[in-house]
Formats: C-alpha cells, structure tokens, sequence
C-alpha cells in the first residue's frame, strides 16, 4: 500500500478554525496512483492539510471499479476523519455491476462537488480512421473486432464506451483495468485501440494518441481542432460521462463534520491557484454543495441503468 502524506509545511499557514480534524485524515483514491483522481486528490489533499494544519494522508485502494476503495470509506469510523476522493463511477456505475458491500445512497454521504474531467475518444495512432464517424465506419464493417480500454468495470470511461457503442450500433469490447493509467498506457502501445479518458489528454498532445472527439465540458482550448463528440455525430452523448469527482464521507459522519468539510472544500475550489492546477490534470472546477451532489449522483446512476440494462454482477 502506498502512502503520500500531504502536509502543511508553510510557517504561515491558516490554523483550523474547528474541532475538525483535529488529527490526521486518511484521504482514500480507490485507484492504483498515477491516474486523475490521484491528480485531484494530491491537489485538494495538500491545500485542506495547509488550511487546517492536519495532514491528509493519501492511501490508494484500488480495485473493483473504485467499490473497494468506497467500501473502506462507507465502513470507517464515522468521524470525518476518513474521506473518499470520489469519481462518479464509485457511487452511481459500479455497483450497479459489481457486488459491493455497500448503498452507494445510504452508506455514503458527499459532502462537496469538485468538478468534471474532460476526457477524449483517443484511438493509437496506427489505426486507419482519423474522425469518429470512421471509426464508427470500421467499427460497423468489423464487428467486435476493435477494442477500449478502462479504468476499470462501472468507471466512466466503461460507460462511455458502452454508451458509444448503444449511440453508434457498433459492437466494440471492453477491457478493463485497474486504473487510467495502465489503461491509457495499453492504449499508446497498441495493446488497446482506444481509451475513454482525461489522462489520454497529454498523451493527444505529445502526438501518442489521437483525438477524434472530446466530451465532458464544452470546450477544449488545450485540443485545437478536436470536435465536442456531439458534434462529430452524436447528438444524444452525456457529457457525465467524461467523469465527475467529489468529496465524501461516511453517511454516520456528524453533521457539522460534513459542513465543516463542505465550507472548506468551497473556499479551496474558489481559489485561483487550485482552479489552474484541476485545469492542469483535465479537471474543471465546479464547486457544488452536497444537495446538488446527490442529484447528479442520482442521475448518472439512472443513466448507468439504462445503458447497462441486462448485464448481471460480476
């Protein structure tokens, strides 16, 4: 298991203005480190430890579509002092498919919304097709024959995949992995033809990867040239699906715990300096309280339902 701690090391750091945390935090990434919700987390980690003085300790538990990871979370002690770097897949994809040991609704509070990632359809470069409706093309003439990489089963990027494949009637498959980067890494070396992934990015830009479309916000200002997927010939696409992340804790967790940690998520996400470093990592900032949270969990998972109808746990 590998820890990064996270500490203030600033003289003038703000001291806490609460009884919380009032001793170190685990900061839970239920993906194996390298990939963007281990970008976003070592980001808000080392801001939340400057403003309180308590250090937030990074432990990635990977597996299972994030569900492990979230698991941990859901059965810690209710103080607030374990937290989870959520990705939209933990709470309202995976455990539609995967047997997990907890309500993603019941057992899992979020307390703040942190932003969208903006992810691309990137294929190898090697392959013959240079926009999405060619690929689609191939992919009609070539049933099963192409395959995408994941983050893992019920992550975004598995979604989008299937929803893809749902939009466009294609017939692609899945390969699953235990996290972004070995599944964008697969991707580059051909092992993989495509990824659905924020991480795939930088990998568009150092000419590893090509993008036929992007998806997840509506610009993409660092993808000269690159469609939004809806514009490249599917109307119907859920920009969701380029993945979301937040904060949450245990639903037992107090409730003036969870304000707290609401209040001092918002004035880090208002923050010019993390505002640039999400946009660094793909991440869009977009501070929403837990209400809107829960509704976007909510919606995502009803989307998940439709698009993975029929398909058994694992």
């Amino acid at each position: 298991m590998l820890l990064a701690a996270l500490t203030s090391l600033g003289v003038g750091a703000a001291p806490a203005q609460a009884a919380y945390p009032d001793a170190p935090v685990s900061y839970v990434v239920p993906y194996p480190p390298g990939g963007t919700n281990d970008n976003v987390a070592r980001i808000l980690g080392k801001r939340l430890a400057e403003k309180t003085g308590q250090p937030f300790i990074i432990e990635y538990k990977a597996g299972a579509g994030g569900t492990i990871g979230a698991a941990h979370v859901a059965h810690a002690k209710p103080d607030g002092h374990t937290l989870l770097n959520t990705s939209i897949g933990n709470l309202a994809i995976a455990p539609q498919l995967l047997k997990a040991s907890f309500d993603p609704f019941e057992d899992i509070a979020p307390v703040h919304y942190v932003g969208n990632a903006l992810a691309t359809v990137a294929v190898n470069p090697a392959l013959p097709f240079r926009t999405l409706p060619e690929l689609i093309a191939y992919a009609r003439a070539n049933p099963g024959k192409l395959t995408y990489g994941s983050s893992g089963t019920g992550t975004p990027g598995h979604l989008a995949g299937e929803f893809l494949k749902r939009e466009a009637g294609i017939d692609i498959r899945h390969i699953p992995y235990k996290g972004s980067a070995p599944a964008v890494a697969d991707a580059v070396a051909g092992h993989v033809d495509m990824a659905f992934d924020p991480l795939s990015t930088p990998q568009v830009q150092s000419g590893k990867l090509r993008a036929l479309a992007f998806f997840g916000g509506d610009r993409a200002p660092n993808l000269p040239g690159v469609p939004h997927i809806r514009q490249a010939g599917l109307p119907n696409w859920e920009d969701a699906l380029g993945g979301s992340f937040f904060v949450s804790v245990s639903s037992k967790a107090p409730a003036d715990v969870q304000a707290r940690l609401s209040a001092l998520l918002a004035d880090i996400l208002r923050e010019p300096e993390t505002i640039a470093a999400l946009e660094s990592v793909q991440v869009s900032a977009r501070p929403l309280p837990a209400d809107d949270t829960r509704r976007i969990i909510r919606n995502v998972h009803d989307l998940a339902a439709q698009i993975l109808d029929g398909k058994t746990k694992d």
